[in-house]
């Protein structure tokens, strides 16, 4: 029964996306929502190392997949994600840093500006 009602969670949260993408002209939540509906196995998988080496401070980076908490950041980002990893929580907390559900990231940003999607 958990499986179900996670797909159907997944399903609303892509339809938000190409709902907002198709209104607001915003490619990157199309994308996002693209990369949503693939299979599990194929979506992305961030760690924190990578996180750091490309983002910059202040900025809004989404991963259509997995956060994981291998390395450390060092600025302050916010990070919207799919799912994350404990460690990769208490991580981006401690860098006073926010960390959103993608929900979350496109209801505050809908035009989808300064989002860099990673992974």
């Amino acid at each position: 029964m958990r499986n179900v009602q996670k797909n159907q969670s997944l399903m609303e949260l892509v339809q938000l996306l190409k709902k907002t993408a198709l209104e607001n002209d915003a490619a990157v939540w199309k994308r996002v929502a693209l990369d949503l509906e693939k299979p599990t196995k194929q979506r992305r998988i961030v760690n924190l190392y990578k996180i750091e080496k490309t983002s910059k401070d202040g900025e809004l980076v989404v991963v259509p997949g997995k956060v994981l908490g291998t390395g450390d950041l060092s600025r302050k980002v916010s990070v919207a994600a799919y799912a994350f990893s404990e460690d990769a929580l208490r991580k981006i907390k401690a860098q006073k840093g926010d960390v959103l559900t993608i929900r979350e990231a496109v209801t505050k940003n809908p035009k989808g500006q300064q989002v860099r999607i990673m992974g």
